[in-house]
């Protein structure tokens, strides 16, 4: 016996149907495109745009402090795309939230910082740039042919310094940064330093700024991997990283590795890009290139000003775990900012917040009116569904006054079971 045929859906209903799925498909796919406006391209490497190189630290073969860099990022970098950060800048920009640079100083002279940074006296100039870099990843201000902007560009900055003045940093110094940065009222608090040794200074700072409900954020290892391979073992612990309540950070790059010879980390808590990332300089509108779990760290406690601004009812601790819980899996879990500022957890989990009375969203600033465009555009796919579907249901009632005998005809005649040529004349 030959398999029975799948039965086609009516000739009528089908076309109704299936010109309703269309528009529907085609509005999903514009309806992004047409809110969020037109999206740069990727990047190019670097190397291909000569990104002056930004310092970790100077010494007798620096020529002065930093200078000025010539090359303007006009591309969207790597990492802001990667984390999604258009998107998450509709939630939540980082405003009412300050967040504290334990570094080399922040530079005062920074444009895309400006109006936004305090600081420990003499913590407003930044003779190396590290600081200042690190600051701009936090929260670097857009600007109009620029396509580098920072994390959380609403959230205000206070600077620490926690080297000296060759960049060096020493856990005394560290331990003051942070107790300055608490004391400031910082939520969140960016320590670059990735110290060897803890000692009960910098052991009590960290308890001060939990005691205050502040959250730390740190590189799991330095970014000189040969000068963290002085005197360690093949993975070791740094502090502040390594204290309880402080969340540790690595890096990666672009194809989501880790840089050939980098320093394994005993342990860290999150993953995010500081790879040949892209930073602010000390003056000027051009940018530097970097690379090292500092700069991760600057990713994650500016995706933490998010967060906390966009959820104020979480404390750091909860704001932690809901970063770590929520980033993509791997070895080490992956910074997904959208994810923390949006994700649903389960109800047993610690990070789990308040129900929100509704969605904040913010204003968004030059969208060249893509609000506007997206909304006539929902309008006009909703008109359109509708006007098709009214369509379809009047054909079908035509098609029933002619009758059941009609109906078996049209569909016959689709199932390709009408008279054959010649077999009329056998019967």
């Amino acid at each position: 016996m030959p398999p029975t045929p799948l039965r086609p859906p009516r000739a009528g209903r089908g076309r109704g149907v299936h010109a309703l799925a269309l528009t529907v498909l085609l509005c999903a796919a514009a309806g992004p495109a047409a809110a969020a406006g037109p999206e740069p391209s990727p990047s190019s490497s670097p190397s291909q745009l000569r990104l002056p190189v930004v310092a970790g630290r100077i010494d007798s073969s620096s020529e002065g402090c930093a200078k000025a860099s010539a090359t303007v990022m006009r591309q969207v970098p790597w990492a802001q795309r990667l984390l999604g950060l258009g998107r998450a800048g509709l939630f939540s920009d980082g405003t009412g939230v300050t967040v504290g640079v334990v570094d080399t100083g922040v530079s005062a002279r920074a444009d895309a910082l400006s109006g936004r940074l305090t600081g420990r006296s003499g913590a407003d100039s930044d003779c190396v740039g590290h600081g200042t870099f690190v600051a701009g990843i936090i929260g670097a201000a857009p600007r109009a042919g620029v396509g580098l902007a920072g994390v959380a560009p609403g959230a205000r900055i206070f600077s620490a310094r926690g080297t000296d003045a060759t960049g060096t940093p020493s856990a005394s110094l560290v331990a003051l940064g942070i107790r300055a940065a608490v004391d400031a009222g910082c939520e969140v608090v960016a320590v670059s330093a990735a110290l060897s040794e803890d000692t009960a200074g910098l052991a009590a700072a960290v308890r001060h700024a939990t005691a205050h409900d502040v959250l730390l954020v740190a590189p799991a290892v330095p970014d000189d991997a040969d000068t963290a391979r002085d005197g360690q073992a093949s993975t070791a612990s740094f502090w502040p990283a390594a204290a309880p309540d402080v969340l540790s950070v690595v890096d990666f790059g672009v194809d989501g590795t880790r840089p050939d010879g980098s320093f394994e980390p005993a342990a860290a808590d999150l993953a995010a890009p500081g790879d040949q990332v892209t930073g602010i300089g000390v003056t000027g509108g051009g940018h530097f290139v970097g690379s090292g779990s500092s700069f991760a760290a600057a990713y994650v406690a500016g995706a933490a000003a998010l967060v906390r601004a966009y959820h104020p009812e979480l404390t750091a601790r909860q704001t932690a775990a809901r970063m770590a819980s929520t980033g993509y899996p791997a070895d080490v879990p992956r910074l997904d900012v959208n994810g923390a500022l949006t994700g649903v957890l389960p109800a047993h989990a610690a990070a789990q917040p308040a129900p929100a009375q509704g969605i904040r969203v913010l204003d968004v600033p030059d969208d060249d009116g893509a609000v506007l465009r997206a909304g006539a555009l929902a309008g006009a796919c909703g008109a359109l569904g509708m006007g098709l579907w009214a369509t379809s249901a009047l054909r079908r009632r035509a098609g029933a006054r002619h009758g059941p005998a009609g109906r078996s005809h049209r569909i016959a005649g689709d199932r390709g079971l009408g008279p054959r040529p010649g077999r009329g004349a056998q019967g």
